[in-house]
């Protein structure tokens, strides 16, 4: 097998087991949220999405395994704007990550793309539901987005430094 096969078996391969986690922990602990929807722990995972894929494999991974977690939970209606709005994310921690890592370290840079990431995930459902409900009473979910936002930037970067110790980031 070519190289380039190799690289491109090994990147689907890796996109595809995280989005099977990321699918897994998003319904592993799922806490109703007042306009219908419900907090996970599944951001945690998609900013490891961002972090340790390519942009495109890290957006996919993080889309297609939060879109199946709300397919699998019974949350139809929000399947394509988790799909966008959780690939837009894992696309802000790539990105953000890349820019900031030498800059400011490892950590500090991860947490603070991580909060970006996670402004864009409360923003984006804000206007998904704001279209659905109404601006005014989707603002009602901005609160337990943000908590959710906290928990997956911690998860996520606990996650990153268990990874560094063992060198998976290397070896992915």
């Amino acid at each position: 097998m070519k190289t380039n096969q190799k690289n491109t078996t090994r990147n689907i391969v890796m996109a595809a087991l995280l989005a099977a986690l990321v699918c897994v922990a998003t319904m592993l602990i799922k806490v109703p949220s007042p306009l219908k929807g419900y907090l996970n722990l599944g951001d945690g995972i998609v900013l490891l999405c961002g972090w340790l894929l390519s942009p495109v494999y890290g957006f996919l991974a993080a889309g297609i395994g939060s879109a199946l977690a709300d397919l699998f939970a019974g949350y139809v209606i929000y399947v394509p704007a988790t799909f966008a709005i959780k690939g837009l994310m894992a696309l802000a921690a790539y990105y953000g990550f890349r820019l900031l890592c030498k800059r400011i370290g490892n950590v500090p840079a991860r947490v603070l793309v991580g909060i970006l990431a996670e402004i864009v995930m409360i923003l984006g459902y804000y206007v998904f539901e704001g279209f659905l409900y109404g601006f005014a009473e989707s603002l009602v979910n901005i609160p337990a987005n943000a908590v959710q936002g906290a928990a997956g930037i911690i998860l996520g970067t606990a996650l990153s430094k268990v990874f560094e110790k063992t060198n998976l980031f290397v070896k992915i």
